[in-house]
């Protein structure tokens, strides 16, 4: 039974290996300027009306980082987060973590204008990567070049959500083991994390930490008491609808103060407290709150690139979508 065990766990360990190779080798046919020759303007086109959204309502670039973000853990980055679902179909749009997700207009207004320029050859996935990458850019986040080909996904899958895409009351161990099984390191787990520095989050997102734990109706012994205490003002048991900063004070502003957050036991997840749980997470985290987040901006673009060509589709894989939601018939 044993020697079965073993032989089962290699055998897995050799699948997710081969997987990861496969990716790999899609991922090098991404390259910079894919499109300088069959819509030279289309990076152009996609900042521009970006910016007429994010310059009137800064706070969509949390969404919007969270929407490429979605996106990639599910099937790679191929756009099927934007797939409406159909009678025969529930997408992963519709899944309960995708369901606070904004800014699919956005998406849909950039593709219109690419589209206008250059129809059928600027992939919805691309635009995903691109709009997410300005988005944050425009709050005075850091700049990154974002390789381009990748194709648009046929398939979404309400059910895949769950299993694929990291919780926020996941524990240390769950969490390196999603984000290794995507070919993302400890250290972009502890990076891309830092991602909470904007946004909101809906009270029941973590209300399990200020109510009921472990089930007894007790408080999560990870989080500042102190912090219980402000943020059971801000929710009270079975609160839906409030929505609460990820990062108070400067939640609009990308910058570290999330790390000093988490390592004063004020992450408002279960997955922020987790960083603390890890020696090479918690070194990561102390670092960024020592240091005023001293290397945190570059780290954030190398994770963001690297994150970007998780699961990509290119060449003759996939399509093109004409609108974003619709798969083409």
């Amino acid at each position: 039974m044993a020697t079965c065990q073993k032989l089962l766990s290699f055998l897995f360990f050799q699948l997710i290996l081969v997987l990861l190779v496969l990716d790999h080798s899609k991922a090098q046919d991404l390259k910079l300027g894919y499109y300088h020759k069959t819509c030279p303007n289309a990076e152009s086109i996609i900042w521009k009306t970006t910016h007429r959204f994010i310059s009137g309502a800064p706070t969509l670039a949390a969404p919007l980082l969270r929407m490429h973000f979605h996106d990639c853990f599910v099937r790679g980055c191929d756009g099927s987060v934007l797939l409406n679902s159909t009678k025969t179909n529930q997408a992963e749009k519709d899944a309960i973590p995708n369901q606070s997700l904004r800014g699919f207009y956005v998406i849909d207004a950039v593709k219109s204008a690419v589209e206008e320029a250059c129809p059928g050859v600027v992939s919805c996935a691309d635009i995903v990567a691109l709009v997410a990458r300005d988005s944050v850019s425009m709050i005075h986040g850091p700049y990154w070049e974002v390789p381009l080909g990748r194709r648009d996904g046929r398939v979404s899958a309400l059910n895949e959500v769950f299993a694929e895409l990291p919780a926020p009351f996941a524990n240390i161990t769950l969490l390196k083991q999603m984000f290794a099984a995507k070919g993302l390191s400890v250290k972009d787990l502890a990076v891309l994390s830092g991602g909470h520095t904007i946004g909101t989050s809906h009270c029941f997102g973590f209300s399990n930490r200020l109510y009921n734990f472990t089930g007894k109706g007790d408080t999560d012994p990870s989080l500042d008491r102190n912090y219980i205490v402000k943020l059971k003002q801000k929710c009270k048991p079975g609160d839906t609808k409030t929505l609460v900063e990820m990062d108070p004070g400067s939640f609009r502003t990308f910058d570290e103060a999330y790390y000093t957050l988490v390592a004063k036991r004020r992450g408002l997840f279960q997955s922020d407290a987790a960083l603390l749980d890890d020696p090479d997470t918690k070194a990561y985290v102390t670092l960024q709150a020592s240091t005023h987040g001293s290397t945190f901006a570059k780290d954030f673009a190398e994770s963001m690139v690297k994150m970007g060509k998780v699961g990509v589709l290119t060449g003759k894989q996939g399509e093109i979508r004409k609108h974003c939601a619709l798969v083409n018939y």
